[in-house]
C-alpha cells in the first residue's frame, strides 16, 4: 500500500476577532472545521464541494499560505521524515514552497503581465538556487515542450496566449522546482469545456511521466470523474464523504454527495432524476447545530438536528459522516 505523502488530522481554520487569551468570537467564520484526509503519493485526490465550503481555505493551509487554528498537516519529505506544515516559519516555510506548488483558477491573473514566459518559469529556478542563465533556459525549454508549448513562446508575454495556453505556462512554472505535491485550485473552471479536457489530460500525462501527486480542488464532480483516484466531499468546512472515485460515483452514501452526482451529465444513463436541494448553504459564521446539512436533507431526523455525526468507515473502504446514510446508489 502506498504511504500517504500528506496526512491532515482534525484541521481547523477559524476567522474572527479574539476576545482575549483563549477566548474567541463564537460567531467566527469556521471555514475549515475539523477535516482529516490522507493524500497518497503518486495519486490524485480531489476535494469537492460548493463555493464557500472551505476547500480553497484548506488548500491555502496545506501550502503554508495560512496558519491553522488547530490540527496537523504532515508532509512526508524525500528522506522519509515529516514536516509539520502549520508550524513552519522563515526559511523552513520557504523550503515547503519548493515541495508544494499551486496551480490557480485564473491563468491570466496568476501570471505577471510584465514578465516574459522565460522569466515567469525561470523565476522559481532563481529563487530556489536551482539554475540561472543558460542552464535555466534549458530547463524552461524542456518544460514548455512537456506542457505542449513551443520554445518560441518563451520570449512572449502572457497577453499573447489563450486561456488554455496560459494555464500550461502556469503548470510549467509549478513543475520547475520538481514539487512533491501539486495543488490545483479550480484549475480548469475558467476554461472552455474542450480546453479544460485538454488540461485534465495533460495532468494525467504529467502524473504518469513524472510520478506527480495531485490535490485537485473543484466544485464540479464531472471534472474529477476520469482524473481522480479518490474524492473527498466537503460541506460547510467538513468532509462528509470520502471514497475511491469509482466507489463514490457508483454508490454515494451521503445525501449531499447524491445531490452533487445527480447534476453530473451521464450519457450512458437512460433516465436520471435530478436531486434539487432546498434552501441555501448556511453561513460558515452560523453553522447549524447537529449535522450541518440537516436543514437541506430530506432524511433528517431529530438525531440529525441535535447531534453531529461522526465519520465512519464503510465496508468498501470509504468514509461517511451521516446518521442515515443511503444504502444503495440512486443513479
Amino acid at each position: 500500500m502506498t504511504e500517504p505523502l500528506l496526512q491532515i488530522s482534525n484541521l481547523e481554520k477559524h476567522f474572527g476577532q479574539s476576545k482575549g487569551m483563549f477566548k474567541f468570537d463564537p460567531h467566527a467564520v469556521r471555514a475549515v472545521n475539523g477535516i482529516s484526509l490522507n493524500v497518497n503519493e503518486g495519486a490524485t485526490t480531489a476535494l469537492v464541494g460548493e463555493s464557500g465550503c472551505g476547500k480553497s481555505t484548506a488548500a491555502k493551509l496545506i501550502s503554508g499560505a495560512l496558519t491553522p487554528s488547530s490540527g496537523e498537516i504532515l508532509l512526508r519529505t524525500s528522506d522519509g521524515g515529516q514536516l509539520n506544515v502549520g508550524t513552519l516559519k522563515g526559511s523552513a516555510r520557504k523550503k515547503l514552497w519548493r515541495d508544494v506548488q499551486l496551480i490557480f483558477q485564473d491563468p491570466f491573473s496568476s501570471l505577471n503581465p510584465r514578465m516574459t514566459v522565460r522569466q515567469i518559469i525561470a523565476e522559481p529556478l532563481r529563487n530556489f538556487g536551482i539554475a540561472r542563465g543558460d542552464a535555466a533556459t534549458k530547463i524552461v525549454t524542456d518544460l514548455l515542450d512537456r506542457v505542449g508549448l513551443q520554445s518560441t513562446a518563451m520570449n512572449r508575454y502572457p497577453h499573447a496566449f489563450s486561456g488554455g495556453q496560459r494555464q500550461r505556462i502556469g503548470i510549467a512554472r509549478a513543475l520547475a522546482v520538481n514539487p512533491r505535491l501539486v495543488i490545483g485550485d479550480e484549475p480548469v473552471s475558467a476554461l472552455d469545456v474542450s480546453v479544460a479536457a485538454q488540461i485534465l489530460n495533460l495532468f494525467q500525462t504529467l502524473k504518469k511521466d513524472l510520478g506527480l501527486t495531485y490535490l485537485l480542488i473543484t466544485h464540479d464532480l464531472s471534472v474529477v470523474r476520469h482524473s481522480a483516484d479518490r474524492v473527498a466531499v466537503m460541506y460547510l468546512g467538513q468532509i462528509v464523504e470520502e471514497n475511491t472515485t469509482a466507489g463514490l460515483f457508483e454508490a454515494p452514501r451521503h445525501p449531499y454527495t447524491q445531490a452533487l452526482l445527480s447534476a453530473v451529465p451521464d450519457p450512458s444513463a437512460k433516465s436520471k432524476t435530478r436531486v434539487v436541494l432546498p434552501g441555501e448553504v448556511a453561513s460558515a459564521r452560523n453553522i447549524p447545530t447537529g449535522c450541518a446539512f440537516h436543514p437541506r436533507c430530506a432524511l433528517a431526523t431529530d438525531l440529525c438536528r441535535s447531534t453531529a455525526p461522526k465519520i465512519s468507515t464503510l465496508p468498501n473502504g470509504g468514509r461517511v459522516a451521516c446518521h442515515t446514510p443511503l444504502e444503495t446508489a440512486s443513479r
